[in-house]
């Protein structure tokens, strides 16, 4: 199935969140990692201005943002969710790790809606919350300092999200309209500037013929790994020659 379809049938689902600039940070995280459905449950503060502060271009998100009184709500029609969690709790899904769970969330997407469940910023998810979940998942921490905030949070699972669907190869983002490489230069190109650069160091007399040594292989060996392009070797040969022009010698080759 097409990725951006599978991504655009993943709810992120906040329960309860008690601040309005994590919801903007929400919003964000999940607009660059190409999903788009958020739905708030019982926000402390919703709409304000500073959680369109903290999306940072992701406003359309906030805007189309759908808010429920319960998680039940917030689940209708959808087949399949994945709550967050930083311990297994009695009478919960056992907890999975991200890639994995994940992968099982994706291929639920492939046939209905599903979702990702994020809890209180202080508390997390209650036990009933827990219990409309049909998976649950943690986030490998350093034990010494688990603490995640919850736009961190949803980016890592949402990066998860995105790597699954695209089978760990997503689009890279577009590169400027003047591309910076040209195209590699030829085996004639390059045989041109280790003429050149021969000719320039034996008019400094920093090469001497009689006695080669093993400078040109180095240097050829050097060229054959930098992999040179046409335009590197023109600038090469533009150095050579304007020394060249101060020593009073004629540019060859």
């Amino acid at each position: 199935m097409n990725p951006e379809v599978l991504l655009s049938r993943i709810r992120v689902v906040l329960c309860r969140p008690s601040h309005p600039g994590n919801i903007g940070a929400v919003a964000r995280a999940m607009k660059t990692m190409g999903l788009s459905n958020l739905y708030l449950v019982s926000p402390k503060q919703f709409p304000d201005p500073e959680a369109d502060t903290r999306a940072t271009g992701a406003v359309d998100l906030l805007q189309r943002a759908k808010v429920t009184n319960s998680l039940a709500d917030a689940l209708a029609g959808s087949t399949y969710a994945v709550a967050l969690s930083a311990r297994q709790r009695d009478l919960g899904p056992v907890i999975g790790q991200p890639r994995e769970t994940v992968a099982r969330l994706l291929a639920e997407a492939e046939f209905a809606e599903v979702a990702l469940v994020f809890g209180n910023e202080t508390v997390g998810l209650t036990n009933e919350e827990i219990l409309h979940c049909q998976a649950a998942v943690t986030i490998p921490t350093n034990p010494e300092f688990s603490s995640l905030n919850l736009g961190s949070a949803v980016q890592v699972l949402c990066h998860e999200c995105r790597m699954a669907a695209f089978s760990g190869k997503p689009p890279a983002a577009a590169q400027g309209v003047t591309p910076f490489i040209s195209p590699a230069a030829t085996q004639d190109e390059v045989e041109g500037l280790i003429g050149h650069m021969e000719s320039v160091m034996t008019e400094t007399g920093f090469f001497n013929p009689a006695q080669p040594g093993r400078l040109m292989p180095k240097l050829r060996r050097l060229f054959g790994r930098a992999r040179l392009e046409q335009d590197e070797v023109n600038i090469l040969r533009g150095i050579l020659a304007s020394t060249q022009v101060k020593t009073g010698h004629g540019r060859k080759g």
